[in-house]
């Protein structure tokens, strides 16, 4: 039976790639969890874990060496999906170091346990998927950027410590690669969202707003960063199918991607979608709130994916206004069943 690892499995993105999978696949998903993780996003999975069907988790931390050695000793995966980091720009500013060492020396960790599990097993060869960021791109100039968009030799110019952090992860996959002859590749997702989504993240915390608004559980008021940064988004499950080709289709050791959306506009654009989508939309107002502005932006995200389109023929399919009606849906649904918090972590975010 094929086996894939996911890292962060209780994420976003982790838990839809396992819908994914467990859809479109007859693969065993094993899932990397640290014992204090959250498992709202994967409640859904439970009864199948419970139950030993194709749904596994385990317990271990990217901070922890052993914890990797033994799960990957232990499952032996075909496929593994790092997905497991410190992924909030703005939380990595007041936690920089905590940041560097998740998703730096997290990600040598992994490959390290999986390097060490190859030299004892010579026919183990596992694929693997390295997740760093468009966020390694960084606030590049209009003048800079190329006309068909970022593409993958843009140079780096990181914004955030989180930016930085996975600078070093992108390298530290395509090295592992390079020296150590492991089928790694790495990818640079543009902005990706839809249900799930963590209220530290703009549209999410807009939607979070709006719902808990219309709930009347804070006044219809929308506290707001930077609405002038420039977004191409893609939905989380376009993401996740890119992540399946990704390892699937004619994989090549050493090779990175860009991938994203479609659909580009600014970050008030996206607000504004959101509020139409309200039936307070005559009645919210919106206020900047210093708080959420970070001290640089990445403020150009445009990409150019015609590399791994080529590669892979991926495309998406999910439109940006079906995407925004999901996420909105989703915390309306999180709001009635009691399980948004308040205003307290929607200050963490923009």
């Amino acid at each position: 039976m094929t086996k894939a690892l996911i890292t962060g499995i209780t994420g976003m993105v982790g838990s839809h790639l396992s819908d994914y999978l467990l859809e479109n696949t007859d693969w065993d998903i094993y899932g990397v969890c640290r014992w204090r993780s959250p498992l709202e996003n994967v409640e859904h999975l439970l009864d199948r874990a419970n139950r030993n069907d194709r749904v596994y988790f385990r317990y271990a931390d990217v901070n922890d060496e052993i914890s990797l050695i033994h799960v990957i000793d232990e499952v032996m995966p075909d496929y593994v999906f790092h997905l497991a980091a410190q992924s909030y720009p703005l939380t990595s500013f007041t936690t920089p170091l905590d940041t560097l060492n998740t998703n730096i020396l997290g990600t040598a960790r992994l490959l390290e346990a999986l390097r060490n599990a190859i030299d004892r097993v010579p026919s183990y060869r596992p694929v693997v998927h390295i997740c760093a960021s468009s966020e390694v791109f960084g606030k590049i100039p209009p003048e800079k950027k190329p006309e068909s968009g970022i593409h993958e030799e843009c140079s780096f110019h990181p914004a955030s410590p989180y930016a930085i952090s996975k600078v070093g992860t992108d390298l530290l996959g395509r090295f592992y690669a390079e020296a150590y002859g492991m089928c790694v590749m790495t990818t640079r997702m543009f902005t990706h969202t839809g249900p799930r989504r963590g209220d530290v993240f703009h549209e999410s915390t807009f939607a979070k707003q709006i719902a808990l608004a219309e709930a009347g559980k804070i006044e219809p008021v929308i506290q707001v960063g930077n609405l002038k940064s420039l977004r191409t988004y893609a939905d989380v499950r376009d993401a996740v199918h890119a992540y399946y080709m990704l390892v699937t289709k004619d994989p090549v050791p050493g090779e990175y991607y860009n991938i994203g959306g479609t659909y580009t506009c600014e970050v008030g654009d996206t607000l504004n979608t959101l509020i139409s989508l309200s039936p307070l939309k005559n009645k919210l107002r919106v206020e900047v709130d210093p708080a959420r502005l970070r001290p640089i932006d990445a403020d150009l995200q445009i990409p150019d994916c015609s590399k791994f389109k080529a590669h892979t023929g991926w495309e998406p399919r999910i439109p940006f206004e079906q995407t925004m009606e999901d996420l909105l849906s989703w915390w309306r649904r999180k709001v009635a069943g009691g399980g948004a918090s308040l205003p307290d972590s929607i200050s963490l975010g923009s």
